[in-house]
């Protein structure tokens, strides 16, 4: 094997190199781009500045202002803050916890609220070690001596996790005297990482950071009360049953308590569901429309079958009314700015119909709902089923734009009910890495597109994109307006959407685009041991993505 390997970087210039050659030596070829890159994609895959290059390689850069670059800057700004906790705090252990915003929430092990002076230490010591601009290397350590790292510095969730895996080498990241688990790459120096703030928040404190699209600029922090109020009520639980990292799910697989656990994480969203539908009830003299948002794959079909029955034992008589039912027709439909049908947007569906028919129900009236044909991108002439309310009865509608008044601006807000539907995942991988709740929807949606709409895995990764800035334009400004949210997230799934979604990801070549994302997701669900599907049980939420349902759709 020779010792000389070809590196081509953008643009098609191509230059020998030593094998074994680190991509932090060769910025100088990638021009202006170099002073603001998070990582590199070699051949597809996305690895840290500091790698070794051992085959002939073609370079990518990626920016840090990339969506991609914009996830790496916050897992090293994660690392960072966990450097400093060890270095000021080591006898206490820091956890991250949720997203709250362009934000993630962070507690002390021994529950003890951090003090304004703690808080500032922190702040200022990652300031430092910013400001000293170290190296951040991956690199390994052997499965022995992993063990004995983590564990001789409390790092009790990490010491679990490699109970599962089994690698002779554990890839790891290190600053310093400062080691953690490598899960995904970080930026090659902590120079990169100076837009940051630490602010106390409710029992804990916020490790803010700019938002996809904003370059190093920090927005004033907006508060999601109501969606911080599900996720901490889910770490709660989570502590309780003693599964809030991916090590313990692992425990219970090995210990075959695993379907004990399964029963109780869906009972508990059950009981989350009944509480709903009593709050709706005790306004059934006013609520009449149940509005349902979210979202992609965030499960807003099956929960709202599932509150519907809830309502039905109340002695409510639920109609389910589809927002793509209103649609406008594909040539009434508003273009993107690439000039394509934006079916997502508000005007793609007819708000004044909508609103004329709900009036005409609440005002006693009977109706012809709409029947949208998507074959052939227009309206049914026929319609669809005609409907009146009764005393008792409501409409359930479900669909992206449910929370935005504008979609029932003639309807009376005491008249509506608002729910947000999302999965928000309290698991964490260990004590200073979290699973993103965006990953474990695109996992849900990738096996449903390869279930039931005979899509790849990389065709789901290369729509993944737009469906996030969908989200961000058209879900996330208005989930505060929601009256209540409710959390699809059973912390179980990932192990039972591995057995789907491993698979699928493997057909994903280094060839394609789409590589570095399905080699991201298979190192992620390494993590995970395996939970068979039939342990799901017909009703659950997991089973609108994985089929078998006892819902028809």
């Amino acid at each position: 094997m020779s010792g000389v390997i070809q590196v081509t970087f953008p643009g098609g210039f191509s230059r020998d190199c030593p094998r074994g050659t680190r991509v932090e030596s060769l910025l100088e070829h990638f021009g202006p781009a170099r002073n603001a890159l998070a990582a590199v994609k070699v051949n597809n895959e996305i690895l840290p500045l500091s790698s070794r290059l051992e085959t002939n390689a073609v370079l990518e850069p990626m920016s840090l202002h990339t969506p991609e670059g914009v996830m790496i800057y916050r897992r090293s700004l994660a690392f960072i803050l966990a450097a400093a906790a060890r270095e000021l705090f080591p006898a206490r252990s820091l956890y991250v916890g949720h997203s709250l915003g362009n934000s993630y929430y962070y507690t002390f092990a021994d529950e003890c609220k951090p003090r304004q002076e703690e808080i500032a230490a922190l702040k200022e010591r990652m300031r430092t070690l910013v400001e000293e601009d170290h190296p951040i290397r991956s690199g390994f350590l052997a499965y022995a001596e992993a063990l004995e790292h983590f564990e001789k510095n409390g790092q009790i969730d990490t010491r679990l996790l490699l109970n599962y895996r089994t690698e002779a080498k554990v890839p790891v990241n290190s600053c310093k005297d400062f080691v953690d688990l490598f899960i995904e790459p970080l930026v090659h120096r902590s120079g990169l990482l100076s837009a940051f703030d630490l602010m106390a928040y409710n029992n804990g404190f916020l490790l803010r950071f700019p938002g996809v699209g904003r370059g190093m600029t920090l927005d004033p922090f907006e508060d999601s009360p109501k969606i911080f109020s599900v996720y901490n009520e889910y770490k709660k639980w989570g502590r309780i049953v003693g599964v809030h990292a991916a090590g313990h799910l692992n425990s219970r697989v090995a210990d075959r308590s695993i379907q004990d656990y399964i029963r109780t994480a869906e009972a508990f969203q059950a009981k989350k569901l009944a509480e709903i539908a009593d709050r709706i009830y005790e306004k059934r003299d006013t609520v009449k429309v149940i509005l349902i948002a979210g979202p992609s794959s965030s499960g807003k079909t099956t929960s709202a079958k599932r509150l519907a029955i809830q309502l039905t034992v109340m002695g409510i008589a639920p109609i389910a009314v589809s927002l793509d039912d209103y649609y406008a027709g594909a040539a009434k439909t508003p273009l993107d700015e690439n000039g394509k049908p934006d079916f997502e947007c508000l005007e793609a569906l007819d708000v004044p119909l909508l609103n004329e028919q709900l009036l005409a129900l609440l005002n006693g009236g009977e109706v012809t709902l709409p029947a949208y044909d998507f074959k052939t991108g227009s309206r049914k002439e026929t319609g669809g089923k005609r409907i009146r309310l009764g005393r008792r009865t409501m409409l359930i509608l479900e669909g992206i734009h449910g929370l935005n008044d504008a979609l029932t601006v003639r309807i009376d807000r005491s008249a509506k009910f608002k729910l947000y539907i999302s999965a928000l995942t309290q698991l964490n991988l260990d004590d200073h890495n979290r699973i993103p709740t965006s990953d474990n929807r695109l996992l849900r949606r990738m096996v449903r597109d390869y279930q039931f709409r005979g899509k790849d895995a990389a065709g789901t990764i290369a729509m993944w994109p737009a469906v996030q800035r969908g989200e961000r334009k058209h879900i996330f400004p208005f989930q505060n307006s929601a009256d209540m949210a409710f959390n699809s997230a059973l912390d179980y799934e990932l192990a039972v959407l591995k057995f789907y979604a491993d698979p699928l990801l493997r057909l994903v070549k280094p060839t394609q685009t789409e590589y570095a994302e399905a080699a991201r997701l298979l190192a992620f669900l390494q993590n995970f041991a395996p939970i068979p599907p039939q342990y799901a049980p017909g009703q659950s939420i997991l089973r609108e993505f994985i089929g078998e349902s006892e819902f028809k759709y």
